[in-house]
Formats: C-alpha cells, structure tokens, sequence
C-alpha cells in the first residue's frame, strides 16, 4: 500500500466511495492494536494494586497510588497538545511515536526496581499513550467513506472499551500467573507488532499547513489546565477535597480556562480548537462522554471492590463474574455504529444510557450482601453491558462525525481528554461515596450509593443526547 501524504482532497475523494476497502480494515487492525494497549493498561494495573503492595511493603498506600495517578494526571494533560501535534506534524509518525515510547516505557515498568522508577515510567507510558490515541482514531476515519464512520468509530471505540472492561479480567489472570510485572511487559510485543505492520500499511496524513507561528502558549495553557484538573481529582481524596493543595489545583485550572479560551479566539492556529465547540453536535457529545465515562469507570471499580471485599470473591473469580458484560458490550458496539450510520447517532446512545442507567439501578436495588450471582448480579451486568456497547462508542462516533477533516486528530483528542477526565471524576466520586464504612451494613449501602451515582451520570448523559442534531 502506498504511504505518500495525500493532498488534502483525498478525504473527499474517500467519503465519495461508499464500500470499505480491505487496506481500511488493515488500517484499522493497526490502529486497534495500539488502543487496545493503551485502555487496557487504564484498568488493569488496578487489579495488581494488590501485589504490588506486597511486593513494595515499606511504600505507604498513598505514595503507592501515584503507579494510577501518574498515569492518569499526564495522560489527560497531553491528550489535546498529542493531537494537535499529530494533525501539524503527521498522523502515522505521531502514532509509531506513540508506540515506540509506550512499549519503551512498558518494558521499564515491568523491571522497575523501585516505586520512584515505576512511577516515572507510568508517566512516560502516559506520554505514549496521549501521541497514539489521537492519532490513531485520525488514520482510520480518512479511510473510511463519510456514510459508513459511524460504524468504523463504533468498532474502534469497541476496541477500547473492552480492553477498559477486560482490563481486570486479563490482569487477574496475568497476576495469579506469571506476576505483575506481566501487566506492564504484555504490552511489548503489541506494540512491536504494531509498529512492524504500521509502517507499511498506514497512509500519512496531516491537516493543512499552519498559517502562523506554532501555538507554543496554547500547549503550555491546555496542558496546565487539564494537568491541574486532573490533579485535583485524582489527589483529593489522599489529600482531602478541601485540603489547599486540592483547592489551588482547581482554582488555578478554573482561572486557566477563561484565559486559554481568550487565547483560542485570537490565534489563528490554536492548539485548543475552542471554534468546535460551535458545532452542537461535536460540544454535545464531548459533554455526554465526560457523564458516560464518570459512569462507566465508577461502576467498573464499583463492581470489583464489591464483589472482592463484600462477596469475598477471589481476584480471579472476580475476574470471571465481571466478564459477561464487556463481551456483551464488544458484541452490541459493532451493531451499534450500524444503526447510527442508517438511523443517527442519538437515537443509538439514548437507550444506550438508559440501558446503563438500568443496570446500575438494577445493582443498587437488587444485589445484596448474600452472594447470588445469577439472579442478582447477571441481569445488571447484561444491562450495562448491553448499555456500553450502544452509547459509549457512538458518542465519539457523533462527535468525529462533526468534525472537519482538518481537525480529525485534535478533535478526537478533545474527546479522549473529555472521556479520560470522565474516568478520573467517576473513580474520584466513587471514592467519596465509598468512605470507610465499619459495619457490612454500611458498606453495603456505600456501594448502593456508588451504583446509584453511575445511574446518574448515565441518565444525564442521555439527556445531553438529546442536544445532538439528528444527522
């Protein structure tokens, strides 16, 4: 397949055609594979706290926790600048960048001696992790024609949500088996094949040339304001929500946003693209995915620390119980992008977050503290499952539908930082619900309060839904 830059024609000439060539499909397989790496990595390190507390015994819970937060505060900050530079630079360099400094720092993770040095490598995955995702959704929506997107996002978004909803599973298995440290070195040989493959089969593509010097104060300002929110979430309960340190972070960020807003509206070149928030349909689903996310990613913790620490399931069995519903929602995601190409993206993720909110609810009235799997928790788990596949998906196929092809890769980043600072607010809130119960009353009930902020958070994002145009 050839790899020349295209002209910037060449999308149009693609959303012309209206059948899927096979070197789209063989551009999405590469593409997939680093996504796949990318949100696994997100949920499976959870599942491996565990040992890593028994293996770094003289490491406070707290200094331990920055192995997930670095990972999450860089992650979120660099989103936005990655795609930025990905669009400026070229979207199949940016993304073999990607993998070369995530399998890299993967590699580092799995022999990190010390915590101090797993803690940096987390950060630099992060810094991989933020070029490749980006980009990578940028490859593929190129080659696919305008009429079947939907179902290519949906397939990709697929892609991602299982491996966030696997994420436990696949490291339960990795930790009871070989160790931890296999979490991290997993991750190696996907990349490398990745790479291998992506040279040759993905095309290069950029949007059009700057027309002034680049953005070097909107990096700096997007990065701070995403940095410092992420802080604040991902710190406040470790530090307290209204300790200084917490309180600073938020306020900087909330000072940061009205100046980098200002600073969008005057460069012509911005790192921020503040002007697609003008498109109703690209703002709605930026906002739906935030709400889904803090959903999806609350219930996801929820539902492992309930089962392990009121069920007294084991970590593998654990893994096991919560698989029903990823697989349900990797097989409705595909279907799911069919229907938004034929009949329109809302009219997909309206059920789709009632069907979550459902499950939620379905957790929080009916799954008590006697175990009973099959007539408690599996019809929850069908309904959040059947949920995910449907709204999580197609809400950044909504939004990479209303995008310019220009602004593929920015665009679809802004949509990653919203649905990455999303999984921070979810897990944060989660936290805050949870508290430290002492009874089994009282745990019981601080986890029906975690569902029932997961049905929340879904129902609102199905009303933020309905804000979408009908196309």
């Amino acid at each position: 397949m050839p790899t020349a830059t295209p002209s910037l024609t060449q999308p149009v000439a693609l959303e012309q055609r209206q059948e899927i060539s096979a070197d789209a499909w063989r551009v999405f397989a590469v593409a997939a594979a680093g996504v796949f790496v990318v949100f696994l990595d997100a949920t499976v390190i959870n599942i491996a706290f565990p040992a890593l507390q028994a293996e770094f015994s003289g490491v406070t819970r707290a200094g331990l926790s920055w192995v997930l937060n670095a990972y999450a505060v860089v992650f979120g900050a660099l989103l936005v600048t990655a795609g930025r530079l990905a669009d400026d630079r070229g979207r199949k360099r940016v993304f073999l960048w990607g993998l070369v400094l995530f399998a890299t720092a993967s590699a580092l993770c799995g022999i990190a001696p010390t915590v101090p040095m797993l803690v940096a490598a987390r950060a630099v995955q992060a810094v991989g992790a933020a070029l490749l995702v980006p980009a990578s959704l940028a490859l593929v929506l190129p080659e696919f024609p305008l009429a079947k997107r939907a179902t290519a996002v949906g397939l990709w978004g697929a892609v991602g949500g299982l491996a966030a909803a696997s994420g436990p599973s696949i490291g339960a298995v990795l930790v009871d088996g070989p160790g931890w440290r296999w979490v991290f070195l997993v991750n190696v040989p996907f990349c490398a094949g990745a790479v291998l493959f992506g040279r040759h089969v993905l095309r290069e593509s950029k949007g059009p040339e700057l027309r002034s010097a680049p953005d070097y104060v909107g990096v700096l300002l997007v990065t701070a304001v995403m940095g410092l929110l992420s802080l604040g979430l991902v710190q406040g309960e470790t530090w307290g929500w209204t300790s200084a340190r917490v309180l600073g972070a938020f306020a900087a960020a909330a000072i940061g946003v009205p100046v980098l807003i200002a600073h969008a509206l005057r460069h012509p070149d911005p790192v921020f693209p503040v002007r697609l928030f003008r498109v109703r349909t690209f703002s709605a689903a930026t906002a739906g995915v935030l709400l889904f996310a803090a959903g999806f990613f609350g219930m996801v913790l929820c539902n492992v620390l309930f089962l392990t620490q009121v069920w007294h399931y084991s970590i593998l069995r654990t893994a096991l119980a919560i698989l029903p519903g990823p697989l349900i929602a990797a097989a409705f995601a595909p279907q799911a992008g069919r229907l938004a190409d034929r009949f329109g993206h809302r009219v997909v993720i309206v059920p789709g977050g009632l069907a979550f909110a459902a499950g939620t609810a379905w957790f929080a009235l009916r799954v008590g503290g006697d175990p009973s799997y099959l007539t408690h928790y599996l019809p929850g788990a069908v309904l959040t499952g059947i949920g995910v596949g449907l709204a999580f998906a197609t809400f950044g196929a909504a939004g990479a539908h209303a995008l310019p092809p220009q602004s593929y890769a920015v665009g679809t980043a802004v949509g990653s930082a919203s649905r990455q600072l999303g999984a921070v607010l979810g897990v944060s809130g989660l936290v805050a619900a949870l508290g430290t119960p002492t009874t089994p009353v009282a745990a019981l009930e601080a986890f029906h309060r975690g569902w029932w902020l997961a049905s929340a958070a879904a129902v609102a994002a199905a009303i933020t839904a309905l804000a979408m145009r009908r196309d």
